[in-house]
């Protein structure tokens, strides 16, 4: 399963051999827990496991909501107070359900910031970032629409501004509006396509999860180094690594019980403190909310989409170079759109030999100011679109763009990087004594 040489699964009894040649379930997943795994791995890697349980939990709880819930505009809002009130044990399944989204978001986050940090994206595993990649558009797809189901005031108009959005594309956008609602406004139609892809989604992901996981067992999981696990013997690469099961099973799974206990506490005693309190009044197509704001796992793209007005002089550019057809609306959607495609192209725009940037003192200091930039995006998506916030997210969305577009391509050749490590085992044992476990007090980087 892994290009990195390990033991097999050998069937030792009648019945596993009988199975084996038959369907080699059992050898996939003994191949699948015993895979080698850098030894070096540190917590950061720990978001796999939250973001598999979340998944599983969110489609757990969405299929038992379902049951329960009524996809008609006339009686969607009261289904969402009847699972409140009547059902039983309904009022946990909701909150778990929609800070579950939350906590998908968190981890998917983490995760891709820390793939970016220490280059899980390069060689030779772009096929693996771009499906991720794919996986989190599918979550934001899936977001979105769950958040349409309630039916509340922030539910409806926000469909209606962000489906909106499609009609900016020149000439064919009003039809694409159009199809997406399957009317010419939010209606029945659309909660009806929202809640069958909001079912199916899920499911699309579970099946790319696979797919992401084969991928990396394939090539071989990234670490804090970047340096590959050596493949010249089995004895080479049980020096650089462990097996899955159960180091790496038994760290994961502590990791999630903090976590989940964090989620729990939030679920228990402030399930409402991410959500907006005008979804609790039902949806009124007369009475529009004074500030529309999506869920904050948005908020970074909507405050790039908002960023680019008609006064901007690169939207004043587009607009004259395309004798009007791209207008500011439509270059705040392509904005929105390629602030998510830079990250799909990270693989290509870093030219840096060095994968991980542990070893690139350069790189640190940009990287910190993205991570920086994505809060600031996302707490100025949530303010108004006046003052001096509009100025702020344009400043947010210019650095975004140019942290991939310039500076990640300038840093591969002027950038010197740090010495590293010849394999991994010689960056485990500079951090941890090999015969006590214990870590050591100073930690030198190997020359």
């Amino acid at each position: 399963m892994s290009g990195i040489p390990h033991d097999h699964y050998e069937p030792k009894t009648g019945g596993e051999r009988w199975l084996n040649n038959r369907l080699p379930v059992l050898g996939l997943l003994y191949d699948t827990l015993m895979i080698p795994t850098p030894k070096n791995l540190n917590w950061m890697w720990i978001w796999g496991i939250v973001l598999t349980f979340t998944l599983a939990l969110q489609i757990v709880t969405g299929i038992v909501l379902v049951m329960h819930y009524t996809p008609h505009v006339d009686m969607a809002f009261a289904s969402v107070e009847h699972i409140m009130r009547d059902v039983n044990g309904g009022f946990m399944l909701r909150y778990m359900h929609a800070n579950g989204a939350s906590l998908f978001f968190v981890a998917v986050y983490a995760h891709i910031f820390r793939g970016l940090y220490y280059g899980s994206y390069k060689s030779p595993r772009e096929v693996t970032w771009i499906i991720g990649i794919l996986m989190y558009l599918l979550m934001m797809g899936s977001a979105f629409m769950g958040y349409v189901l309630p039916w509340g005031q922030m539910s409806f108009h926000g469909t209606a501004v962000i489906t909106g959005l499609f009609g900016a594309v020149p000439f064919v956008g009003e039809a694409i509006q159009t199809w997406l609602l399957g009317a010419s406004a939010v209606g029945q139609p659309a909660l009806n396509r929202f809640f069958s892809l909001h079912y199916l989604m899920p499911f699309i992901i579970a099946g790319l999860t696979i797919v992401h996981i084969w991928a990396f067992h394939s090539t071989g999981n990234n670490n804090p180094t970047g340096v590959e696990v050596r493949r010249g013997s089995k004895e080479e690469a049980k020096r650089d690594t462990l097996p899955f099961w159960p180091y790496f099973v038994l760290k994961d799974l502590f990791a999630l019980a903090i976590i989940l206990m964090v989620f729990f506490a939030i679920v228990g005693f402030m399930p409402n403190y991410l959500g907006h309190p005008d979804n609790y009044i039902e949806a009124n197509p007369l009475a529009t909310p004074a500030h529309i704001v999506p869920e904050w796992y948005f908020l970074p793209f909507y405050a790039i989409l908002r960023a680019f007005t008609a006064d901007v002089w690169v939207v004043m550019f587009a607009n004259w170079i395309s004798f009007g057809i791209i207008d500011a609306k439509f270059f705040g959607v392509i904005a929105m759109f390629g602030a998510i495609a830079v990250i799909a192209l990270a693989p290509w725009l870093d030219t840096s030999s060095v994968r991980s940037g542990r070893y690139r003192p350069m790189f640190k200091w940009w990287f910190a100011l993205l991570v920086v930039d994505f809060i600031v995006l996302m707490w100025v998506g949530a303010m108004p679109a006046e003052g001096i916030y509009p100025y702020i997210s344009l400043i947010g969305a210019a650095y975004w763009f140019a942290y991939f577009l310039v500076i990640l391509p300038l840093l591969g050749v002027i950038e010197k990087p740090l010495p590293m490590p010849a394999t991994i085992e010689d960056d485990f044992n500079a951090h941890y004594d090999p015969k006590t476990g214990g870590t050591h007090t100073a930690v030198k980087p190997a020359e």
